[in-house]
């Protein structure tokens, strides 16, 4: 390996791990706010990619009959809810949220696809119907179960994994897709060509990673989700409803998935069920962080990119087992470290 190899095997690991650390501090958002360890957030960034492809090429994406099936059966989940606590009065504002602003996003974007938008208009359209997905699944599946120790909850984040890589199979079908790059621009830095793309996938992740530390620290609903995140009790106590602040939890969540597959669908070929490596890739850097720490998730969610870059290197077949096989000195390192909580203790 020369220098010059060792170069762009890092500007390319630093690329793909500025996508991990999208996912990875996704995954640390939701996980602080609800206990959910979301596996299928990478199933989310997979579906983004799909469905700017479908986007591209002029056809209206099967997300959009899965986010109308989900509207209904978190309505339907809300009317139960809402009749077994006796607090119909609150229908209209659930049938507002649950369900005519979902399909209201599905059919702005079924009328805009028939003008033959161009590509800035495809990418937010991919991002509007992405969206909803995650708040939905929350309802459907997590919201009922909340109060349950994050072993179930790890549990059930497993099985609805499985159960949407059907789902993309079934919507998206089997073949795998590649977008358009974003940019066709490229510089050349030290004697390194670095394209377009790769310079977008870093500033993407940077701009995030900011808006995230002002949104936290500088906005009365950051704060309150800060707050859940530290003491779900005490935060309940002070007028904060968890409920709500996992919502907005899953909505951002979705928005970075959403962001992290348009970026990476240029230079990988994404396929339904591609979003399980994205993820589990994100999850070793989030453990690197100590599912708490939106620093540590995304230094060592590109850590993890560039291992993975030069491992690729060295044996193709190998790099997700070299890659994987940080999990079990970090798992040690961080149950020695970690110091557990009087709720988690609780709980």
């Amino acid at each position: 390996m020369t220098s010059d190899i060792a170069a762009i095997l890092a500007i390319d690991g630093i690329a793909t791990g500025a996508v991990y650390a999208l996912v990875a501090i996704g995954t640390v958002l939701i996980f602080t706010v609800t206990r959910v360890i979301f596996i299928p957030f990478g199933d989310i960034a997979a579906f983004t990619a799909l469905t700017l492809a479908a986007l591209d090429a002029k056809r209206f994406p099967g997300t959009g009959a899965l986010v109308v099936i989900l509207a209904c059966l978190a309505t339907l989940i809300e009317i139960i809810s809402l009749a077994r606590s006796g607090e119909l009065r609150l229908l209209p504002r659930a049938l507002f949220f649950y369900l005519l602003l979902p399909l209201a996003v599905v059919g702005a974007a079924w009328l805009v696809m028939r003008l033959d938008p161009p590509l800035a208009v495809r990418l937010v359209l991919a991002l509007m119907l992405i969206t909803p997905i995650s708040p939905l699944l929350d309802r459907i599946v997590f919201r009922p179960i909340a109060d349950g120790t994050v072993l179930l909850l790890l549990t059930v984040s497993v099985a609805l994994h499985f159960a949407l890589v059907g789902v993309g199979l079934l919507f998206f079908g089997p073949e795998g897709v590649r977008t358009e790059p974003l940019t066709s621009l490229s510089t050349e830095f030290a004697g390194v060509l670095i394209s377009g793309q790769t310079m977008l996938i870093v500033i993407a992740a940077l701009v995030f990673s900011g808006l995230l530390y002002l949104f936290f620290d500088f906005t009365l609903v950051g704060k309150s989700l800060r707050a859940t995140a530290v003491n779900r009790t005490g935060s309940r106590l002070m007028g904060i409803r968890p409920a709500r602040a996992g919502t907005i939890a899953y909505l951002l969540g979705s928005l970075m998935a959403g962001v992290s597959g348009i970026l990476i669908a240029p230079v990988n070929t994404v396929f339904y069920d591609s979003g399980f490596l994205i993820g589990l890739k994100a999850f070793v850097g989030a453990i690197v962080g100590g599912m708490t720490s939106y620093p540590g998730a995304a230094i060592g969610a590109v850590g993890v990119g560039v291992l993975e870059s030069f491992a690729s290197f060295e044996s193709s077949a190998l790099k997700d087992v070299i890659v994987f096989s940080l999990l079990i000195p970090i798992l040690i390192w961080r149950s020695l470290a970690s110091l557990h909580s009087e709720e988690e203790i609780e709980e």
